[in-house]
């Protein structure tokens, strides 16, 4: 049976995540010149195509980057230009205008009146964008649960109907883009089951635009109800809300690797060094029964 195998270790992230299926479906064929383990032409190809799909003001980029000795595929999402970042840390997340996380590993904190310069979207906004993507009906409606399942968790943090959430527009256009990503690329891929580990949140406490948060962050914590989670041993933010939403739509079952033939192996790297490396990793191929 054709089977993705997710090793969520360090975390989930929509990025992280994005990285590694990019690098299974843009594996070099066998006999590639220097051992490539990426077809560079066929990335850049996916790149192109995603680019064009039509996510208001989305740019995607890749770079090949290194986490102790791992070499691996880095996935930058622009909104109009700027990356969720400070200056040198790339950061994505989800977040809305009463909760700005700092995901994916990062510090982060943006000036509270900064936000209110940007445009807010309703999740009426979010299924009309989403509804007017050039990508397949099948892949638009995986897009929506996934969101969905992101927007009820921030609607019962905000203790209001998802209805009346409101999404900071860079935040949410960088979960847009890295939910339809992940959904393009699994459709792709076509495994006939997804098996991930449990998932690690890591510990402690997180900044965000009104105070500190405890890791998970309350998003996170929501969504990963009912799908195995442990903190395990690193200090920081290792799943977002856009990670945890990924991981509980697609997932089949949580168990260690099963015993499978691997054709592929993808490496998603993250920004932050952490006493580990920071990367999540897919492995494709044929479980044996």
């Amino acid at each position: 049976m054709k089977t993705l195998f997710v090793d969520c270790s360090m975390g989930a992230a929509g990025d992280m995540l994005t990285a590694a299926l990019l690098e299974i479906v843009c594996r070099a064929d066998e006999g590639a010149a220097d051992n490539a383990r990426i077809d560079k032409a066929k990335m850049a190809g996916f790149v192109e195509r995603f680019n064009e799909i039509g996510i208001p003001g989305v740019e995607m980029k890749v770079a090949e980057d290194e986490k102790q000795g791992i070499t691996g595929t880095h996935v930058h999402i622009y909104v109009n230009g700027e990356e969720e970042q400070e200056p040198g840390e790339h950061e994505h997340h989800h977040h809305d205008h009463d909760h700005e996380h700092d995901h994916e590993h990062h510090h982060h904190h943006h000036d509270h009146e900064h936000e209110h310069h940007h445009h807010h979207h309703s999740m009426a906004d979010i299924e009309a964008l989403v509804g007017a993507l050039s990508i397949d009906e099948e892949v638009k409606a995986d897009v929506m649960n996934v969101y969905k399942l992101i927007a009820a968790a921030e609607s019962k943090v905000h203790g209001k109907p998802v209805s009346e959430v409101h999404f900071h527009e860079v935040g949410t256009m960088d979960a847009v883009a890295d939910v339809t990503a992940v959904c393009m690329l699994i459709h792709e891929i076509a495994p006939e089951q997804i098996i991930a580990t449990p998932v690690a949140t890591g510990y402690g406490s997180v900044r965000c635009a009104h105070g500190i948060l405890p890791v998970p962050a309350p998003a996170t914590a929501n969504i990963l109800q009912g799908i195995p989670a442990y903190s395990g041993d690193i200090k920081g933010e290792l799943c977002t809300p856009t990670g945890a939403a990924l991981i509980k739509y697609f997932v089949n079952k949580y168990s260690q690797m099963p015993p499978m033939c691997t054709e592929a192996i993808g490496y998603g790297l993250g920004t932050k060094d952490f006493p580990k490396a920071n990367c999540l990793r897919v492995f494709y191929g044929e479980s044996v029964d």
